[in-house]
């Protein structure tokens, strides 16, 4: 099987390697400039305070199905982190959306460094979205965001 994902736009962040990235994302405000084929696509975006983004981890090298992270010193399964190593380098955020201009959207909570290549953009819908019942794993009590 093939597969073959077309990039829909590129990130223009202040951050220019992962280490600058915090995680999950800061304040600091990124762009995300979507290529003019894909700019209809943005129609009516605008009234939504949230958006998914995923996007293509274009620096990550090789992967291990055993992962440290920077909250626990025990490791985890990769599947159970959001290290940006994987088998497929996706990264995804749910980011802040300050405002609209024209074919570019900037946000905030974006930790996609400089260069990065959008593969989609989809409004975060509260009621859909939000799961006040979700558990976190083995990051319970350990995440001081």
């Amino acid at each position: 099987m093939k597969l073959e994902l077309e990039p829909i736009g590129i990130v223009h962040s202040p951050y220019k390697n992962r280490y600058e990235a915090p995680p999950q994302g800061g304040e600091e405000v990124s762009e995300i400039v979507v290529f003019d084929e894909y700019e209809g696509g943005l129609k009516d975006i605008e009234g939504f305070s949230h958006l998914h983004i995923l996007y293509y981890l274009h620096k990550s090298r090789g992967y291990s199905l055993s992962v440290k992270t920077p909250w626990d010193s025990e490791p985890h399964g990769l599947f159970a982190t959001r290290s940006p190593h994987r088998p497929n380098p996706i990264g995804y955020s749910v980011v802040e959306l300050v405002k609209r201009e024209e074919k570019a959207l900037k946000v905030k909570r974006l930790d996609a460094i400089d260069g990065t290549l959008i593969l989609d953009v989809k409004p975060y819908i509260p009621k859909i979205d939000s799961k006040p019942k979700a558990k976190g794993g083995w990051l319970e009590g350990k995440l001081k965001l």
